[in-house]
């Protein structure tokens, strides 16, 4: 099966990309079992206002860029960890518990999987982005994806924030999931990046070796 990339400017319309449908399909499956199994209904449809705003933008804009197949797989991955969490809230999530019991960790860390997976799993579809719609020269399709994840994540985490503190204030607690550490969100932050920098890094190294081999 012929899978796109950001560097193939050719896309397979939707109509005739299997992956994209099977990928489609699974997810709104996993979301709606997520739905079903939420022990938190309120923090449930808070964790996922980004998310019907983020499918509605990518549904939005379809007819005017598509991503490649593995930005497309990508997306859906990390939507996949984030609606997972958002059915147990991050701080109760069943796979942190069971992390931490196996490596003896101090917290529940699938908040910081997450967080990781925003900068490894995003930051090459903005790539894609940057370099077939924007038409950017190539070493800006390296570098901006991870300085706009970094500023991305600052703001999620300032409007992450504002929102629980102004809006949903019982909900605060459970929706910011900092498990009394006063260094969350910064961890968070450089989590994020450090998802950026490998995913950038690893494509860059990638790309160097088939230059190479060519």
């Amino acid at each position: 099966m012929f899978i796109s990339t950001a560097s193939n400017p050719d896309r397979i319309p939707f109509r005739k990309n299997i992956l994209l449908k099977i990928s489609v399909i699974l997810f709104f499956i996993l979301w709606a079992s997520t739905l079903i199994g939420t022990t938190d209904l309120k923090n449930w449809m808070f964790e996922n206002t980004l998310v019907f705003l983020f499918l509605f933008i990518l549904a939005l804009s379809y007819q005017s860029f598509k991503f490649s197949d593995l930005s497309y797989l990508f997306i859906v991955v990390y939507l996949c960890l984030h609606i997972y969490g958002s059915k147990y809230t991050y701080a109760e999530n069943p796979f942190g518990y069971w992390l931490k019991d196996a490596f003896h960790f101090e917290r529940n860390h699938y908040d910081r999987i997450v967080h990781f997976s925003f900068g490894f799993m995003l930051t090459y579809p903005m790539r894609d982005f940057f370099l077939n719609k924007m038409e950017f020269p190539n070493w800006v399709g390296w570098v901006l994806p991870v300085e706009i994840t970094l500023s991305f994540s600052c703001l999620y985490e300032l409007i992450e924030w504002a929102v629980a503190d102004i809006f949903f204030p019982s909900e605060g607690v459970a929706y910011l999931g900092t498990q009394g550490d006063v260094w969350d969100a910064q961890k968070d932050m450089f989590m994020a990046f450090c998802g950026a920098v490998i995913i950038m890094t690893f494509f860059y190294w990638l790309k160097k070796m088939k230059r190479a081999n060519n």
